[in-house]
């Protein structure tokens, strides 16, 4: 490039006009509504997404997000307290020129590898009291959109989540994406905990969106532990975050988990829970006056699911790279124990496989309460060999014996030796109850889960049961 040419002097003056301070752009509030606030005189400079800084009447600084236009007027959602707020409040803006138009930037995250062992905010501030987090040297997008679909890796090979009950009925392979579905205390925190701790990965990435604020501590310091908190990231927004910061909270976890993916590692992120992150969406959505659809769930609810989930999976397959994972486990917490409401309905349709919780299972004292008959991977027939896919089908089959006919054992109305089948039930069951059976301290590998359950699947170990 000649000196004098062009070219060369328009990249003198970029290097000017860089150094410049950055330009400010001001509206101010004329409204406040519910969650949403009315601000005009921006109006012209704004897009779906873009953040501004309001300052209330007390001289603070309030971050807010522009969720939609109405009348000329942009919609803005604030990430913290409305308190102070009112109309005449100034609005600004710090928008930056782009190769094609002027425009405030969007959320973006420079994830590090030192982040691993913190606990942070969705604004990636520290919430842990151990110092400022690093910085990374790559700014990525939070709202990013998934892998092309086209050049996506194929899944890894199996994962070993330690835990007995999912490793032999619910096999999961590396990049895979399941659903645990579960009523309010059934148990789904510590079994989140479990798979933290013992599941064969490389990070761990857990987001907590709308979690009691009580139980963070207790999640963080009891249930995931030292051991478990060193490999791993959490993003945490209770419950009484607005609901930007519940909604961010999902997609930071996911941008972070994307971060350590990238670098080609097997990611395991554990995301509690969806439900609170779909009622987010539906404050930010009932705030500006869309129309509930399904049980108070507006429509753009629904699409907005597939864009986060659909980011966890296997990475970009590269040549000569390896394509690193995000093994990834969303809780749905199901209303009423209703396994078919519309969050649950829509997340299942989506997912590669479904974990269910049962709370009468729990109630018996088997934890996890998993229900083997109602939860499902649809990965499970390329996880097994021959031999430990035998022994799952059997297993399964006497349970699901066991579920029609306990109930007739139980009462007396089945007549002792009229069928070899509920026989081998009667005896079986119980000694699969117990290895099913699993403290959150306790862990076993694949070849030990199913080595258990052989064993006491064999003609003569049920032969000397029933003397």
């Amino acid at each position: 490039m000649f000196p004098n040419s062009l070219a060369a002097r328009l990249a003198q003056a970029r290097e000017k006009f860089a150094i410049c301070s950055p330009t400010k752009a001001f509206g101010q509030v004329i409204g406040v509504s519910g969650l949403s606030i009315e601000v005009t005189g921006l109006s012209g400079w704004l897009s779906i997404g873009d953040h501004l800084s309001l300052q209330s009447r007390d001289g603070n600084q309030v971050a807010g997000e522009v969720i939609g236009f109405r009348a000329g007027h942009a919609s803005v959602m604030a990430y913290a307290s409305l308190g102070g707020l009112g109309p005449g409040s100034p609005a600004c803006m710090e928008p930056r020129w782009n190769d094609w138009a002027f425009a405030s930037k969007p959320g973006h995250l420079a994830v590090s590898d030192q982040w691993l062992g913190r606990v942070i905010a969705p604004n990636a501030q520290p919430l842990d009291n151990k110092g400022p987090l690093p910085t990374g040297a790559n700014s990525r997008p939070i709202h990013a959109a998934p892998p092309d679909a086209t050049l996506r890796a194929r899944l890894g090979p199996r994962v070993d989540l330690g835990v007995r009950v999912l490793n032999i009925f619910t096999p999961t392979r590396h990049g895979q994406r399941l659903g645990l579905f579960a009523g309010s205390g059934v148990g789904k925190s510590t079994l989140l905990a479990m798979l933290a701790r013992y599941t064969e990965c490389d990070v761990a990435v857990v987001a907590l969106v709308g979690e009691r604020g009580r139980e963070v501590r207790e999640f963080i310091e009891d249930e995931l532990g030292d051991d478990g908190l060193k490999r791993a990231v959490v993003v945490v927004a209770t419950s009484d975050t607005p609901p930007l910061m519940r909604r961010e909270a999902a997609y930071t976890a996911m941008t972070v988990a994307e971060h350590f993916r990238d670098e080609g590692k097997k990611v395991l992120l554990l995301m509690d829970s969806v439900t609170r992150f779909c009622s987010a969406l539906r404050e930010i959505a009932l705030s500006i006056g869309e129309p509930p659809a399904n049980r108070g769930y507006p429509p753009s609810v629904f699409a907005e699911l597939p864009r986060l989930l659909e980011r966890a999976g296997p990475g970009l397959d590269q040549p000569g790279l390896p394509a690193g994972q995000i093994t990834a486990l969303f809780t749905v917490l199901v209303d009423g124990d209703d396994h078919n409401e519309p969050v649950a309905d829509a997340i299942r349709g989506i997912l590669d496989g479904h974990i269910k919780l049962d709370r009468r299972i729990g109630e018996a004292g088997r934890y996890p309460a998993v229900d083997i008959l109602g939860s499902l991977s649809r990965t499970a027939g390329s996880c097994l060999n021959e031999t430990e896919a035998q022994v799952a089908r059997r297993s399964r089959a006497i349970m699901s014996l066991w579920k029609d006919m306990g109930e007739m054992v139980r009462l007396g109305v089945y007549r002792t030796g009229s069928d070899a089948a509920v026989e081998e039930a009667i005896q079986l069951v119980p000694k699969i109850e117990e290895i099913l059976t699993q403290s959150k301290l306790d862990r076993t590998d694949f070849t030990d889960s199913f080595a258990q359950m052989a064993k006491i699947l064999e003609p003569n170990h049920a032969s000397q049961t029933t003397h």
